[in-house]
Formats: structure tokens, sequence, C-alpha cells
């Protein structure tokens, strides 16, 4: 009854947030993150009512298989942008543009990091230092995905932004796979090729085939069934699936061989798109069933993030050197290769701003640092923490800004706006 009790209050909240932040023109996922922190541990959970908020960071992590799902359908939209059309116009410009932002970001912060090392050698060891930098290669995909649907973005940025998006993820796997074997070698005066080369590009390679397996699976049988509705619980329960297969570890000697879930999930989506001539009315169903679950994804993610990172002053100052390193990295990698690229002026000008957000993947990433690197790895944790904390609440309104000045959002007509009122006022008249 409590889950079911904090499941209803964090919808709840998360709707009533919107309505204040409308009066700022803020974007939605900005209203849900900070529903989820004023409903999180650290202010209505102080209270210690169950049910009433999450109490402990426990009672959110309860929940993560929720956030799993919800990352798995947000992954399964971002593959359905992924048209054998949309490659052809998009994809060389948007592989390009993502390795480099991907590698600016990782060098300026690796850079910055390493110099903070020396400056302060007994806060920031330089494993921490080596690890913070390959994390920076990584963007959230589910804030921006919620902006551009939000606004209903078209246009040139939004056209190269969401392969781009998708594409962090593989180019930050590498990355963070990399720097983390060179940190524990660093750590243990070992190095391990296998952690370091293979398991990455093992984990890259199976998600891909994976994804793509049940991705003409769920082609074969949906070719079987005439309704919609029939169709729309059948992609439902192949990305449940796929989810819960992308989550497998296995073991073979001393590889361990496991599965990125947005990686899968984006190759299914991919896949379904190109194969399937009803994908996109399915999809845009399917994007009403999946609201509620997006909502609650941005609410968990607030109330995941921990305030008293601010405490110490030290952590502050590496957060910020750290916040502001990696935006310069992505704004200046994008818009180079952008321009290389022969993009259009308002890409080159524009894509590097929505790149800002950070959270999901990084959260992962930090984990696992968390897990293998001691204290070094709790002091990864915590940065990140920071970082996703300032990027998540900012990062997609800039995203909505710099999609506006783009032109790729365009404002609302006077008939649209008043739809609405001249709606009520029928009924009342009624």
């Amino acid at each position: 009854m409590t889950v079911l009790f904090s499941i209803a209050i964090a919808l709840i909240a998360g709707l009533l947030m919107t309505r204040l932040i409308n009066f700022l023109h803020l974007p939605d996922v900005t209203a849900y993150l900070i529903a989820g922190i004023l409903i999180g541990p650290f202010c209505l959970g102080r209270l210690g009512i169950p049910g009433l908020g999450f109490t402990s960071f426990e009672a959110i992590h309860d929940l993560s298989m929720l956030s799993n799902l919800a990352l798995g359908f947000i992954a399964f939209a971002i593959g359905n942008e992924f048209t054998i059309k949309k490659l052809r116009s998009t994809g060389k410009q948007a592989v390009v543009v993502a390795i480099s932002e991907g590698i600016c970001a990782v060098i300026l912060v690796e850079a910055a990091m390493i110099g903070l090392h020396f400056a302060f050698p007994n806060t920031l060891s330089l494993p921490a230092a080596v690890t913070l930098g390959a994390i920076a290669s990584a963007t959230a995909p589910a804030a921006t995905l919620m902006v551009v649907r939000q606004y209903k973005a078209k246009g040139p940025v939004t056209d190269i932004l969401l392969p781009v998006v998708a594409l962090d993820d593989a180019v930050g796997l590498v990355c963070f796979a990399v720097a983390f074997g060179i940190a524990r070698a660093l750590l243990v005066g070992a190095v391990d090729i296998i952690s370091i080369l293979v398991e990455p590009l093992l984990e890259i390679v199976l998600s891909l085939v994976l994804g793509a397996v049940m991705g003409y699976i769920l082609n074969s049988i949906e070719k079987l069934y005439h309704s919609n509705r029939n169709r729309m619980t059948l992609i439902i329960g192949f990305v449940i699936v796929t989810v819960a297969l992308s989550m497998l570890k296995i073991e073979i000697g001393n590889v361990t061989l496991g599965f990125s879930t947005l990686l899968v999930c984006m190759m299914l989506g991919t896949i379904f798109c190109n194969t399937c001539p009803l994908s996109d009315e399915l999809m845009e169903k399917s994007d009403r069933w999946t609201a509620p679950l997006f909502t609650l994804f941005f609410v968990l993610s607030g109330a995941e993030l921990r305030l008293n990172i601010f405490s110490d002053y030290l952590m502050v100052i590496i957060g910020v050197v750290y916040i502001i390193t990696r935006c310069i990295g992505k704004y200046v990698g994008a818009g180079v290769s952008a321009r290389a690229m022969g993009c259009e002026g308002v890409v080159t000008k524009y894509l590097g701003i929505t790149l800002f957000p950070q959270a999901g993947v990084a959260l992962g990433m930090s984990l696992t640092a968390a897990t293998y690197l001691g204290n070094d790895g709790l002091i990864v944790r915590n940065i990140i923490l920071m970082g996703v904390l300032v990027y998540e609440l900012f990062g997609p309104m800039m995203t909505k800004i710099a999609l506006t000045k783009a032109g790729d959002i365009r404002p609302k007509s006077d008939d649209i706006k008043n739809r609405r009122q001249t709606q009520i006022a029928e009924r009342t008249k009624a």
C-alpha cells in the first residue's frame, strides 16, 4: 500500500508542479524534477510519514524497476527517429558530431580534473580525476526527448539532435570503460586490457545485435494482428521483455558480457520503424500510454538528487569546474564538428547547448565507480550527483531556449491558445 501511495503522490506532485512552472515558461521536465526534490528525503520525506513522499533513498530504489522501464521506452522512441530517410540525410553528420563533442568534453574535463588533482591532491585523486573526465561524454536522452515532444520541435537542430544524443551512449560507454580501466590500474598497479577494451566493445556489439534480433521478432509477430489495440499491447510487452533481457550479465572466464539498456531498446525501435509501415501511427498511440511513466521517471530522478553534497566547499569547487568545462567541451565540440560537416548555421550555433543535460547513464557510471574505486569512487559519485542536479534543473530550460532560437520550436498561434477557453465557454453555456 505504501508503494502505491508513493507512486500516486509522485504523479500528482509532478502534474501540479507543471501548473506553477508554466508561469515561468519552463519545460515540464523541470517541474517533475523539482516535484521530486520536494517529496524526496531532504524535504517532505524528512517528516517520516510512509507514503507521503519518500522517507529514504531505499524507498526510491525500490521503484527502480519503473525507472528502467521508462528508460527502455525512451530509448525505443529515440530509435524510431532512425529511419532510413533520416539516416541518409543526417546519419554521417550525427556520427561525426557525436564522436567529436563527446571526445572534446572528455579532453577538457580530464585536463581540468587532473589540474585540480595537483591543486587538491588530498581531496581529488588521479583515478577519480580520470574517471570524471570520461563520464563527461554522457548525455541524458530522456530530458531532451521530453522537451522535443512537449513543444513539438521540428527543424534542422532537432533532426540531428536526437541521433547525436542516442549515439552519445555508445561514445560514453567506450570512453568510460577505457578511463575506468586506467583508474583501476592506477589503484592496483596492473593493467587489465580485457576490461579496458574487450568488454566495452562487446557490450556495444551485443546490445545492437540483441536489439536488432528483438526488432525483427517484433515486426514478424506484429503482422499477425490487425487491431491497433493488440499491436500496442504487443509493443509494450516487447519493450518490457527487451529491458529485462538487457539487464542480464554473463560471465565467461575473465570476461563479463553485459548489455546497455539504452542501446538495446534504441536498436529495437530502429529496426521496428524501418520494417513496420504502421510504426508512426503506433508510436503516436504509445506516447499516450507512456506519458505517466515518463512523469514518474523524472519525479523519481528528482527525488534521488542529494542536496547534502553542497556541504563540502572543495567538492562544490570541483563540481563547478566539472560542470563548466563539460559545457564548454560539448558546445565547442558540437559547433566545430557541425561546421566541418557542412551543417546549417543554426545547428552549428545551437546544437551544443541542447547537449548539456546529463543524468541516467552518467549516474550508472558513477555508481560503478563508487562500487569498485572505494573512497575515490564515492568522490566521483558525489561530483556527478551535483552535476546532474544542476544539469537536470537547468538543462531542459536551455534546450528549450536553444531550440526556440533555432526556430525548431514555434510559438503557438492565438487560435490554439484560446481553444481551451472557447471550449470551456461553450460547455458553460450548455
